[in-house]
């Protein structure tokens, strides 16, 4: 009879490391959000606990991945951005309201951008008109643009301040495109650490997120790729200024 059935050392054994991996099993299913066993219900293969495992793991790998992307993605357009304001501050063969933009004003004890202050415009091609919204502020603004890197000597018209731009020698143009390399380099070392950093969340994320390892290959694959877009924007953003600053 059954009952009676007593099974040998051997046995005990195996049924108490099959109870043991059976609710180990169970454990795994439920904190992978799946349904507890049932009594009488047999227990999964392995092979269909790990399919249920990696389906399970799906949108966990997927947003480890969306994340670390996402957080390169922004690191580059932040490089990208300080370099655009850069190449706004330099001076080229044509005036620019971003000339001058940077400029600060001391504005009652505050130092404040000139173009918070005044209404800047461009009303001819080397020339720069800046009219104060307060009038009292005048002359903080125009020894603020005296005080400057701009190298220019304001014209004060009694409610408005003009910048005439002379004429760059071939010397200024070769010395201000340098400097426009320089920083787009810089700009381009500033992105790659930022791969560096997402590589490295890529691999920890193989075990933090179950990634797997074709899945972090595929990764890395993807930072590279964004890497390439945005120093592609770089090398535009200098071409073109580079043409600004040899137009006449």
């Amino acid at each position: 009879m059954w009952e009676a059935w007593q099974p040998g050392p051997n046995v005990t054994e195996l049924l108490r490391s099959y109870r043991v991996a059976a609710g180990l099993v169970e454990r795994r299913i439920l904190l992978l959000g799946g349904d507890a066993l049932r009594p009488g219900q047999n227990v999964p293969s392995v092979r269909a606990r790990r399919k249920q495992a990696t389906l399970r793991n799906v949108p966990i790998m997927e947003e480890a991945a969306a994340q670390i992307l996402q957080e390169f993605e922004e690191k580059l357009d932040r490089a990208l951005h300080h370099l655009v304001e850069q190449f706004g501050t330099i001076r080229t063969g044509r005036a620019a309201p971003a000339l001058v933009d940077h400029v600060k004003v001391n504005y009652y004890g505050s130092m404040t951008p000139l173009n918070q202050l005044a209404h800047i415009s461009v009303p001819e091609a080397r020339q720069i008109l800046v009219k104060p919204f307060d009038a009292s502020a005048l002359k903080e603004i125009e020894r603020a643009l005296l005080g400057s890197d701009l190298g220019l000597t304001p014209s004060n018209e009694g409610k408005q301040l003009r910048l005439t731009l002379p004429p760059l020698s071939e010397e200024q143009r070769k010395k201000i495109q340098a400097r426009c390399r320089e920083i787009a380099e810089a700009s381009r070392v500033a992105m790659r650490n930022g791969r560096r950093d997402a590589n490295k969340h890529a691999d920890a994320a193989k075990d933090s997120a179950h990634l797997s390892k074709d899945s972090v290959a595929d990764l890395h694959d993807s930072i590279q790729e964004l890497l390439k877009a945005k120093e592609k924007q770089v090398d535009e953003a200098l071409d073109k200024k580079t043409k600004e600053i040899m137009e006449e």
